[in-house]
């Protein structure tokens, strides 16, 4: 695969990268680079994780090392109580690696690293000390603002995850790091920061939401309708979807998004058409071959939103069907229970 083609599939469905320049002169330098996502332990993943799931896809075709860190440490500075640290890094451990297979990623090819692992060590402890040093309780707030739950009172912890995160690229080794966009203000400080300490700074890359399915477009743990689990049933996710904002005619939606992003992704790759069923008095099935002809028939008002979110939520109950048969057993039971009481 030529540079260019690299390039193209490294920044499709991406938002921002720091800086373009760096990521050309990296692949004209290297013939397999390094890239790493980092996954705090806290709430329970949902369907958005695909996202960078499928974005870690792209950087192994396109000839890259891929790590996940499933950040334990973090979890805890972002308020997971520490009794539930280790049982809810168990529930990650199996459902982070089922989402790579649903998308038909190679486990192989993907290195799972636990942030307890390295980031106790004397060394790793030692640089985020000296960080501190260097690093205001302005710039770390500005940083973890939009990341870490900070509250009216914030916590010290919430100031030293970003620390930690700048810091994980240097001791994960990777060339590249990746993000939602939320994770900006982190990325740019881990850029500023680690030259502090003697580090070269990485390239950050950074993807945008798959926006939730209310009206605000936020996935919250406390509005049940926002999102789908990776574990709730046919029955949960088609009224979910049924109940989801999606306005006729408009694209600004979460529904489209995963659409767009997920969807049609992955059946651009593998030569695929989505199929929205229709019954015959309505005009039949529609097959989409791109992005633009979804987003097209959409925004046009030929597709109808019901339509597409019964597509959608079909597509959905497929893609978490392995990775519900994960928790079938006592044992994944238990941890579930163990990790969030149900």
């Amino acid at each position: 695969m030529e540079i260019d083609e690299k390039i193209e599939l490294i920044k499709r469905n991406t938002q921002e990268t720091i800086t373009d320049e760096e990521l050309w002169k990296l692949l004209e330098e290297k013939k397999h680079p390094s890239v790493y996502l980092g996954t705090s332990v806290t709430g329970r993943p949902h369907i958005g994780y695909f996202a960078w799931v499928q974005k870690l896809a792209d950087f192994l075709k396109a000839g890259f090392k891929v790590k996940v860190l499933l950040a334990d440490i973090h979890g805890a500075l972002d308020n997971t109580p520490w009794e539930l640290l280790e049982k809810r890094y168990k529930y990650y451990e199996i459902v982070i690696p089922a989402m790579i297979e649903a998308m038909g990623g190679n486990l192989e090819k993907f290195g799972m690293v636990k942030g307890s692992d390295f980031q106790l060590e004397k060394k790793y402890v030692l640089d985020v000390l000296k960080m501190s040093t260097f690093a205001s309780v302005r710039d770390t707030t500005k940083a973890a603002s939009d990341v870490v739950k900070q509250g009216d009172n914030p916590k010290l912890s919430g100031l030293i995850y970003p620390i930690m995160q700048a810091v994980d690229e240097e001791y994960l080794d990777v060339d590249i790091q990746m993000g939602a966009i939320d994770q900006r203000k982190i990325l740019v400080f881990a850029r500023e920061y680690l030259p502090l300490i003697g580090y070269r700074p990485r390239i950050e890359l950074m993807i945008p939401f798959i926006r939730g399915l209310t009206q605000d477009g936020k996935m919250s743990s406390s509005v049940k309708n926002s999102k789908i689990d990776l574990l709730d049933d046919e029955k949960t996710i088609k009224d979910k979807m049924k109940n989801a904002y999606c306005l006729e005619g408009d694209p600004e939606n979460g529904v489209m998004d995963f659409a767009l992003t997920v969807i049609m992704t992955q059946k651009v790759d593998h030569g695929e058409e989505f199929i929205v069923e229709r019954p015959e008095k309505f005009g039949g099935n529609l097959a989409f071959k791109t992005k633009d002809e979804l987003f097209t028939s959409f925004q046009s008002k030929e597709l109808h939103p019901m339509d597409l979110k019964n597509a959608v939520a079909k597509y959905v109950n497929e893609l978490l069907d392995p990775i519900r048969k994960k928790f079938e057993s006592a044992h994944a039971k238990k941890i579930l229970e163990e990790a969030y009481g149900n």
